[in-house]
């Protein structure tokens, strides 16, 4: 018979099973796990075999000013960074050494997906040298053009940089940007040539181009593989010799810098911070220099490379601080942290990072518009680059006109909403920053300024109130081999580039310098430099203030009436081809009517380009068998007048769908 207490021996039983088969299965492994090096830096002696403690406390006291460094890794796409950064890790002991750490830093799925860094990501290194514990804050940054916003909001936590060039392509147009990013900032750079174990690596090539183009010595130059490990022990002898420690005062009250934030649903604003002057612990009460509001701080902590809490966070230092902020426009990046009370001048911050391509952004459905507001607002404020403006459009609803660094950056913000809050949106065509001078006082009265930007071409002044319009220019550099630069300079030249300049950097490989005008580049440019040099070519691109131009506003016309979403600022050489483009998309994607619709792009009262929805129509002549052709005629002119009147009062509506096939970047045609 079953007992209670025969129930109950029962359950003792198996929970001393359940029990003695966990033990031998260890603790459960979810991502790269802690080591011992955290319990070492910790001060705290461990059980060889006992489960590293996420929660375990480090004393940041034990690491001096003089025994920090704080550096990035920076460098072209794909030489190596994200893969040199998992060796320092494992290395430093910071993560074990398993054949699943690939990326480790790269921890959003869009990055995961295109193998590409998206985010900055820190992460903070306990290392033995000489007897001495080393405190290294490494920050792994994106390589791509659209993403130099977050490079150099990374350069100002840093006293120093690596370099990688890959020892196979050498460099690259990026590394150029991103050295210069480093020049200006005043940093130290230390050169690492990677990748010295593929079949045509070229060590000796790659550092006389760094000689060459940067004026470093060959001799300071680190020979890796960041893939299997080689010589990666150099370069972190190198970090504590060549680069300086933060100048900075403990005793002084606390300044701290927010260099970048991401949000928790949970815990509200999560704010990476580097310490200038001071310390911070918790409990602490800190005030924002930018909203002078202040919070207590819940937790601070270090990236190792997950978080690590700690005590307290001291000057010199790279870390992570949460305080209660609930509000995304709380935590603005740049900001400076301060103890209640104890104010002090505020770190001049960042730049704000200029957006250099438009896109309106509206759901797909109205009704999400609340919630898709909340995901742009939380993106945002991981995203300081992209700027947010409100924008209606007649067909598409309610929206916003989005302004980001590029076309990548664009594309990645889009998949990153669609993964990380789950919105669907419809991106319209990106434009960019035009510049129109007002002739009349009238005008410059209204507006309240003699020179003004038109982000959305359906606020494009008539040529009769301006003195002349204004493009964006950028200045770009090609790196190319020389056998593609007869390809490379047509190229440029059908996108009204001028050329500045062009460097040979080694026997066979070309630098070249163009002025572009930007909205030439905007699209499809790279994708047409990378199919016609087989890969090879890569391209950086600055801004470089604006130029006259001759543009013009392009309005597309449905049986005579504007349809203002479709209306495009073209160069006035461009405009035919341009047109001709849109309409036969329109073509494509309307349905047909009962009448005839005439899709016409037109500059002005000039059509420029014109294609024709055929009407569906009956066949009237269907019962006449033979007879004269005046039946047949008669019956044709009175269906064909039929029509006439109904084209006359038929209203045409587009579609939300042709709308979307139209306004979405593509080139199929």
């Amino acid at each position: 018979m079953w007992t209670p207490a025969g129930r109950s021996r029962w359950h003792g039983h198996a929970l001393r099973l359940w029990a003695a088969a966990a033990a031998r299965r260890g603790p459960p492994e979810s991502g790269p796990a802690p080591t011992r090096a955290v319990a070492a830096a910790a001060g705290t002696p461990r059980s060889p075999d006992a489960p590293a403690d996420r929660k375990e406390k480090i004393d940041m006291s034990r690491f001096s000013v003089e025994n920090t460094r704080n550096f990035s890794i920076i460098a072209h796409v794909d030489h190596g960074k994200s893969t040199l950064a998992d060796r320092l890790l494992e290395l430093t002991g910071t993560i074990d050494k398993t054949k699943n750490n690939k990326q480790v830093l790269d921890k959003l799925q869009v990055e995961r997906e295109r193998g590409i860094t998206v985010k900055a990501q820190t992460a903070s290194l306990f290392y033995n040298c000489e007897g001495k514990q080393y405190l290294l804050n490494l920050i792994d940054t994106p390589g791509h053009v659209d993403f130099s916003y977050e490079v150099s909001r990374s350069l100002s936590a840093c006293q120093g940089v690596l370099l990688v060039v890959d020892a196979n392509e050498g460099i690259q147009a990026q590394t150029v940007a991103n050295f210069f990013l480093a020049f200006e900032a005043q940093l130290s750079v230390i050169p690492v040539i990677n990748k010295i174990d593929l079949k045509n690596a070229d060590p000796e090539r790659v550092e006389k181009q760094i000689e060459k183009v940067f004026d470093i010595p060959r001799n300071e130059c680190i020979k890796i593989s960041a893939k299997l490990g080689t010589n990666v022990e150099r370069v972190l002898q190198a970090v504590i010799e060549r680069i300086p420690p933060p100048k900075v005062h403990r005793k002084n009250p606390l300044k701290a810098l927010v260099f970048d934030s991401t949000f928790d649903q949970y815990r509200g604003v999560i704010a990476n911070v580097a310490l200038f002057d001071g310390m911070v612990s918790k409990g602490d009460k800190i005030v924002s220099a930018h909203t002078k509001k202040t919070y207590e701080v819940n937790e601070i902590g270090v990236l190792n490379p997950n978080e690590q809490p700690t005590h307290k966070l001291y000057a010199g230092q790279v870390g992570y601080l949460i305080a209660g902020m609930k509000d995304v426009t709380e935590a603005q990046i740049g900001d400076t942290l301060y103890l209640h009370k104890q104010p002090v001048e505020p770190l001049p911050g960042f730049k704000s990072a200029k957006p250099m391509v438009f896109a309106g952004m509206y759901p797909i459905d109205q009704s999400e518009y609340n919630n898709l507001k909340s995901a742009v607002e939380k993106l945002t404020i991981n995203d300081s680059s992209v700027t947010v403006h409100r924008d209606s459009s007649l067909a598409l609803g309610a929206g916003w006109r989005l302004g980001f660094l590029g076309l990548l950056h664009m594309e990645v913000f889009n998949q990153r909403l669609e993964q990380e809050y789950n919105a669907s949106v419809i991106l319209t065509t990106p434009t960019v920053p035009y510049k129109a001078v007002l002739s009349s006082a009238k005008l410059i009265k209204e507006y309240r300024e003699k020179e003004i930007t038109i982000i959305n071409p359906a606020q494009f002044p008539d040529k009769s109130k301006v003195t002349e319009y204004l493009e964006p220019v950028v200045l770009g550099t090609i790196i190319t081999p020389d056998e593609y630069i007869g390809k490379v300079m047509m190229l440029c030249q059908a996108r009204r580039a001028v050329q500045k300049n062009m460097m040979y950097i080694d026997q066979n490989r070309v630098m070249l310098k163009y002025l572009f005008p930007l909205n030439e580049i905007v699209v499809d440019f790279y994708d047409s430099l990378k199919s016609l040099s087989s890969g090879y070519a890569s391209f950086d691109y600055e801004d470089a203030g604006y130029q006259n131009a001759e543009l013009v506003k392009m309005d597309i016309l449905l049986n005579g009436n504007i349809v203002e979403e479709l209306v495009t600022i073209v160069h006035k050489d461009k405009a035919h081809s341009v047109g001709k483009v849109i309409c036969e998309r329109l073509k494509d994607s309307l349905p047909r009517q009962l009448f005839e619709i005439a899709i016409q792009a037109a500059i002005g009262s000039k059509i420029i380009a014109r294609e024709t929805v055929k009407a569906y129509r009956k066949n009237v002549l269907a019962k006449c068998y033979g007879g004269d052709i005046t039946r047949k005629m008669k019956l044709l002119k009175r269906q064909a007048e039929g029509k006439k009147k109904l084209r006359k009062i038929g209203n045409i509506e587009v579609p939300k769908d042709a709308f979307i096939k139209v306004l979405r970047t593509q080139s199929d045609k």
